[in-house]
């Protein structure tokens, strides 16, 4: 029998979200009754790499900057999972995105293992050709790790289709051929996937109006707050809005605007781009990000970064759902306290798998040279978020639990009895 305790003490050590993931994972495993052994494999990331990346700036300085890429479990196939460049990388929290990712992946029924990469960086203080030289350069040393068969980058916080591109690039040079599959959430001009910059947001779509469905109630005219307007805000926003809901709030990192008649969704991304933040922007209000959660709303969408909602904001939350857009928008003592008050939440493995659904769409149609349209994207996107709505939902009556707990629930059952059938090597 494996001796967890050592294991158990050792997440203590950890930063905050580290713990707050394996919280959720603990809390789940602990009422399915599964096999004790296993319990530390499936919580514990298989490999974790930390990479120097030294590169010339455009001024003549030689800087070093620190990447990292864990990956977490693989018993159900490759790892898969985000990049990001941002200052607050680390290697706990990648270690965390990438057991949430693996969750995310066997919940929606990928074929796919959770991993997840990033580089300590402001990428806003980049230049265009320093950004590349450092996703080519985090590509050649994170090389070993990575590939169709091994480990599929996408793109994260801080990273687009445009460092998809390099990625591809770097890696097929140094391979010798070209591999499309090698990463997803590239341009689709050279084999990206119609519809995958708004996956996210179009998959936080499918289960919202899901679940509204099972309350009798409908998107058209539900008031809604979004904290976060970068690609998975921004299309969440605007698909909402093209379906009849009214955006009454939404924030950037520099703060929130707030008009209870309605946002214009359109000339709020054209001032955003334009300015680069949502300061000043006429026809709404300043509102501070911590008061766009806490405000008079039927929904609340955090599509921002992770720990948003602690338990200081949770007992003032108004809305009647929480969809989390973002990864671990949510702490594990938030999350009682908004159960408690009724609050639904959606999970994040459930709520944004979208944009992993449709990288997985990406990766096959790379492998096989053969590209879908636009509407056989979407329509088989509804059709996986549908199905992962529907099982989590039975799953949340059948237990009489919450949706959190049952999608955990779903999730960990099929990588463990995947990790199972596989057993141990050697």
């Amino acid at each position: 029998m494996i001796d967890t305790t050592n294991q158990l003490h050792a997440h203590d050590k950890h930063s905050p979200f580290w713990q707050n993931a394996y919280l959720y994972f603990d809390r789940a495993y602990t009422t399915m009754h599964l096999d004790e052994t296993w319990r530390t494999v499936l919580s514990t990331p298989k490999r974790v790499l930390t990479v120097s990346c030294p590169i010339r700036m455009d001024d003549g300085r030689i800087q070093v900057f620190t990447g990292y890429r864990a990956q977490h479990n693989n018993a159900r196939g490759p790892f898969k999972g985000g990049l990001r460049f941002h200052p607050s990388v680390g290697l706990d929290e990648v270690m965390a995105l990438a057991m949430l990712q693996t969750w995310k992946n066997a919940l929606v029924d990928l074929p796919f293992g959770g991993a997840k990469g990033g580089v300590v960086c402001s990428p806003h203080k980049l230049s265009i050709t320093e950004k590349e030289r450092l996703t080519r350069r985090y590509t050649a040393e994170i090389l070993p790790l990575i590939g169709p068969d091994h480990d599929i980058p996408a793109p994260d916080v801080g990273t687009d289709s445009q460092v998809m591109a390099w990625l591809l690039d770097t890696y097929s040079m140094m391979v010798g051929h070209q591999s499309l599959s090698v990463v997803t959430g590239k341009p689709v001009s050279i084999g990206g996937s119609p519809g995958r910059e708004e996956a996210t947001g179009r998959g936080v779509i499918c289960v919202l109006r899901k679940f509204l469905a099972t309350q009798n109630k409908s998107l058209e005219d539900l008031r809604v707050a979004i904290q976060g307007f970068g690609n998975v805000g921004y299309h969440t926003a605007r698909l909402l809005d093209e379906l009849n809901a009214t955006i009454i709030a939404l924030s950037s990192k520099e703060g929130g605007i707030y008009n209870e008649n309605g946002i214009d969704i359109t000339s709020a991304q054209r001032y955003y781009h334009e300015n680069g933040s949502l300061a000043d922007f006429p026809d709404a209000e300043p509102i501070p990000n911590d008061e766009l959660l806490t405000c008079d709303c039927d929904v609340l969408v955090p599509a921002a970064m992770e720990n948003t909602i602690d338990e200081t904001i949770a007992p003032h939350v108004e809305a009647h759902t929480i969809v989390e857009a973002a990864n671990g928008p949510i702490t594990p003592k938030a999350d009682e306290i908004l159960r408690e008050n009724g609050v639904t939440i959606l999970p994040d493995i459930l709520a944004n798998a979208g944009g992993v659904t449709v990288s997985y769409f990406e990766w096959v149609q790379g492998l096989q040279n053969y590209f879908w349209s636009l509407n056989q994207v979407q329509n088989e996107l509804q059709k996986v978020m549908d199905r992962a709505f529907d099982a989590v939902n039975a799953k949340a009556d059948e237990s009489d639990c919450d949706y959190r707990t049952a999608a955990y629930t779903i999730a960990i059952s099929r990588v463990a009895e995947a990790s199972r059938l596989k057993g141990l090597f050697p």
